[in-house]
This record gives structure tokens, C-alpha cells and sequence, in this order.
């Protein structure tokens, strides 16, 4: 019974947390529609000329929050009273309602309270998604009310998957970023690598061309509006198509380049046919007409240098695996990154309105192949090359025999003080040589024991068992002194005790038989 009881609020936590989630997407939802909501009525409140109230504001506001997910709006205020469809979307207000998904989803399987009820990651992925889909599904209602009602084909497509993929980024990062192997987190990273290269180059190419052609720009922005409230929205409208300009230089440089209107299409080789570009400050930085130069053969180096930096990836990622699994990851980051640019493509192109601006920015289906080609051409060997490079084997360096120390100098003191003592002990140049030394090989030194023949010679001292020879030798041979310095004395030998002393000089015999000795 207790068993039970505790599922039960195990289950109606999880149910409360699943509600909580569910609440939490749809106060997103909201968070982004106010925000633009907000801008909109500012804008509408400075302007000295509005066109419609407060309801015509909202609606606009709710049809640019559709715009950033991917949704078509229609025209139905035109000039020719024809329905025109405005599908390019600006990317960087797209920024605000993705982030807000993922901020959501995350904290939704990472609260602060750790104790509580967390929902299950699919639970989660469903609860937010579907919280901010009920939201935006009263939006789409709303907005067929007002001047720009959204296309229900691709708010039925591209709304959806919007919010699915960044919620699922978004539990994919509170579960801390699995991957199934080192193969995959390799291809991703490369490709992130190469995608954030592609973009900053076509950012580059974009600010170039617009500082090249700022003339036109200027006369275009002067143009379209008049008043400061004006400007100041037109200012906004180009900061939010910013992004825009660089997907545009990014595909242009790949190859595909974009087009500019049915039939018109500008690549780094030239312009081709007749282009419809409307009056617009961003659009005064497209190529001029005719056939393309070194400027425009120069945008080739944003992808070359992507597709370098997504294979260096990849092969310091894998340099330690064999060359199999460094291919097949950079053929999954070259294929990761052009499905990336496919989409950016298609989010960044799309309609301007009927007739000749239906094709307008890039094709997406050409930019992703083309971001796959070079992938492939560039950044495979590209990965592979460093994947060598890092497994090479260093050659061991032969060392150098170290060199002798050098001897320490004296000071000077001491060499002044040296200087004397050499000149003092130095021959006077006019006298002799010092006379070598000579080794005395004599025996001299046993003069004192009346030579080899003597009464007391060594012919003597054979009768001695005792006696060594060696013992009456020098122990060292000296060097002869000097003939300045007089020999040193040997001291005679102690008599030994068997033999009767030495007689003193000018004493007879009868004197020694006359001894107290013989006396009784």
C-alpha cells in the first residue's frame, strides 16, 4: 500500500512538472510577441503620419514575430490589389524567439530547486514545444485579421520545426551534450568551426562591399525615408537584415552566388540577366553588371578558408585514431555544415513580392551543395594532412658536446700584485741558466760506516741475520743540493749491541786490558 502511495506522488509531481513546463513555452511565446510588440507601437507612436491605429500596430507586430520563425506573410495591401507573398526573414529578430526556446527547455530539466519534480526529456521536449505552439497557434488566427495574414503551408512547416529544434537543442544541452562517439563530436565541432568561419567571411565580404558602394547606400536610405521616425525604423529594418547580408556574401563566395529577381543571378564570375532590385540601402552593395573581376573572384577565399578551418578541426580532433575514422568525420562535418547553410539560405532568401521578386537571395538547395563540395575538396585532405603532421615521429637531436669552462679571470688587484713577483724571480738577462737538478746515485751516505771494505763496511754486516740491505739505502732519491747550499750532516748509525763500542782515538791495548772492567 505504501508502494503505491508513493507512485501515485511520484506521478502527480511528474504531472505538475509536465503542467509547469507546458506553462513555462507559452510564457516564451508571449515574452517574444511583447517584445516586437512594444517596438512596434513605439515606432507607431512617433510617427507623424500613422496609417492605422493601435489594432494595425499589434497586427504588425504579430505578423514580424511570424516572420522570424520562418512563416510567409501575404501581402494584401499592394498597389495592384494582387496578394504578394514577403517571405525573407529577418534573421537577427529570429534570434530573440529561438533563444527563448532554448532557454526554456533547458531550465526546464535544470531547475534551481534540485529536489523537485523534473519531467523526463521527451516530456520536457513536448511540454515546452507544445506550450508555445498553443501560443502561437492563437497568433496565426489573429494575424489573418490584419494586413499581413500568415501562408497556413508554411506556418503548418517551418513554425513547428523552429520550436522543435530549439527545444531539443536546448534538453540536449541540460543533459550535458552527449554524443554517440568521438567520430560524431569531431564531424560537429569541425563543422560549427567551419559555419562561424563561412559567416564572418561572408560578414567581411558584406561591410566591404558597403563601404565600397556608401554613396548609393546613403542616397537609397535619404530616399526611402524623410522624417527622423523614419530613419530610425529604416535604421532598425537594416540592423535586424544585418545577418541576412552575411548569408548572401557567404553564398556568393561559394559559388551559387544569389538571385536577384526570376532570371537574374550574380556570382563571383559575373552578373547575368536583368536584375529587379528594389531601392534599399543593403542592396546598393550588389556587384555592378557585366562580367566579374578580382574583387568578385576574391570572395572564393571565404569558403576556401572555411573548408581549411573545418578539416583542421576535424584532424587535430581525430589525430589519434586511424586515417578511416578522420575521413569519415570530415565527410560528416562537410555534410553537417552544408545542411546548416542550406537552411540559413533558405531563411535568409525567399519572396519580395509577385511576378519578378519571387526568387530573391539565395537558393538553398545550390548553397548547401556547394558548402558540401567544399568540404569535401578542401577540408578531407585538409583533415587528413593535419592528422599526419601531428603523428609524425621527431628526429633526435644530436647534442653538442658542451664546451670547456672557461678558467675565472683575477681580479685586477691580484694581477697588479702578480706582476712584481714574476719580474723578481726572472734571470737577470745577462746571467746563467739555473743549473738543472742531478739525482745522487752514490753512495756517499755510507762514508760514515768506513766504506764496503772497511773494519765496520758492509762486508761486516753479512754475519748479521738481521740485516737488510735496503735499510741503509735512502728511501727516496733526493736531489742533489745545490753547490751554493752545503750537504746536511747524515747522523751515524747506533752501534749495535753485539759489538763493543769504538775505541777512543790514541788508547792501546793495555790500556783497555787495564780497565776496571778487568779489575776483580
Amino acid at each position: 500500500m505504501t508502494h503505491l502511495t508513493e507512485h501515485s506522488l511520484v506521478q502527480g509531481g511528474r504531472s505538475a512538472a509536465f503542467a509547469t513546463a507546458c506553462v513555462r513555452g507559452g510564457v516564451a511565446a508571449g515574452l517574444g510577441v511583447g517584445a516586437l510588440a512594444v517596438l512596434v507601437i513605439v515606432a507607431w507612436i512617433s510617427s507623424p503620419f500613422p496609417d492605422s491605429g493601435a489594432g494595425g500596430a499589434l497586427h504588425l507586430a504579430a505578423g514580424l514575430w511570424l516572420l522570424a520563425h520562418g512563416v510567409e506573410l501575404v501581402r494584401t495591401d499592394t498597389l495592384g490589389g494582387l496578394p504578394a507573398p514577403l517571405g525573407i526573414v529577418p534573421l537577427l529578430t529570429a534570434a530573440l524567439p529561438v533563444w527563448l526556446v532554448f532557454r526554456t527547455a533547458r531550465s526546464t530539466l535544470d531547475p534551481a530547486d534540485e529536489t523537485g519534480p523534473r519531467p523526463s526529456p521527451a516530456g520536457a521536449l513536448g511540454a515546452v514545444s507544445g506550450g508555445y505552439l498553443l501560443v502561437a497557434a492563437v497568433i496565426v488566427v489573429y494575424s489573418e485579421s490584419g494586413p499581413l495574414p500568415a501562408d497556413l503551408v508554411t506556418a503548418g512547416l517551418w513554425l513547428p520545426g523552429v520550436v522543435l529544434g530549439a527545444a531539443g537543442a536546448g534538453v540536449w544541452t541540460a543533459l550535458g551534450r552527449p554524443l554517440p562517439g568521438r567520430e560524431e563530436a569531431a564531424a560537429l565541432r569541425g563543422a560549427a568551426a567551419g559555419l562561424v568561419t563561412l559567416l564572418a567571411g561572408g560578414a567581411v565580404l558584406a561591410g566591404t562591399a558597403l563601404v565600397w558602394h556608401a554613396g548609393a547606400a546613403r542616397a537609397s536610405y535619404e530616399g526611402i525615408a524623410g522624417e527622423w521616425s523614419g530613419r530610425v525604423a529604416l535604421a532598425l529594418l537594416v540592423l535586424a537584415l544585418l545577418p541576412n547580408a552575411a548569408v548572401w556574401a557567404a553564398a556568393y563566395g561559394l559559388g551559387p552566388g544569389v538571385a536577384l529577381g526570376t532570371g537574374a543571378l550574380a556570382t563571383p564570375l559575373g552578373l547575368v540577366g536583368d536584375p529587379a532590385v528594389p531601392p534599399f540601402p543593403l542592396l546598393a552593395a550588389l556587384p555592378p553588371e557585366g562580367r566579374g573581376g578580382w574583387p568578385q573572384w576574391a570572395a572564393a577565399a571565404v569558403p576556401l578558408v572555411a573548408a581549411v578551418v573545418l578539416g583542421r578541426s576535424v584532424g587535430r580532433a581525430t589525430g589519434t585514431g586511424r586515417a578511416r575514422e578522420t575521413a569519415l568525420a570530415a565527410l560528416g562535418a562537410a555534410w553537417a555544415s552544408g545542411a546548416a547553410v542550406a537552411v540559413l539560405a533558405g531563411a535568409a532568401g525567399g519572396p519580395l513580392g509577385s511576378g519578378r521578386l519571387l526568387a530573391f537571395g539565395p537558393v538553398w538547395w545550390q548553397a548547401g551543395t556547394a558548402a558540401v563540395l567544399w568540404g569535401v575538396a578542401v577540408g578531407l585532405p585538409t583533415a587528413l594532412a593535419v592528422r599526419a603532421w601531428g603523428r609524425r615521429v621527431p628526429r633526435p637531436k644530436h647534442p653538442k658536446p658542451p664546451k670547456p669552462p672557461k678558467p675565472p679571470k683575477q681580479p685586477k688587484a691580484a694581477r697588479t700584485a702578480e706582476a712584481p713577483a714574476l719580474a723578481a724571480t726572472a734571470p737577470a738577462p745577462g746571467a746563467a741558466a739555473p743549473t738543472p737538478p742531478v739525482f745522487d746515485f752514490s753512495l756517499n751516505g755510507l762514508d760514515g760506516l768506513g766504506g764496503l771494505n772497511g773494519p765496520s763496511g758492509l762486508a761486516d754486516l753479512d754475519d748479521d741475520e738481521g740485516y737488510v740491505p735496503y735499510d741503509y739505502l735512502p728511501a727516496s732519491w733526493e736531489t742533489a743540493p745545490t753547490p751554493s747550499t752545503p750537504p746536511a750532516p747524515r747522523p751515524a748509525p747506533a752501534p749495535r749491541p753485539d759489538t763493543e763500542p769504538p775505541r777512543p782515538s790514541g788508547t792501546t791495548g793495555a790500556e783497555r786490558e787495564a780497565t776496571p772492567k778487568d779489575t776483580p
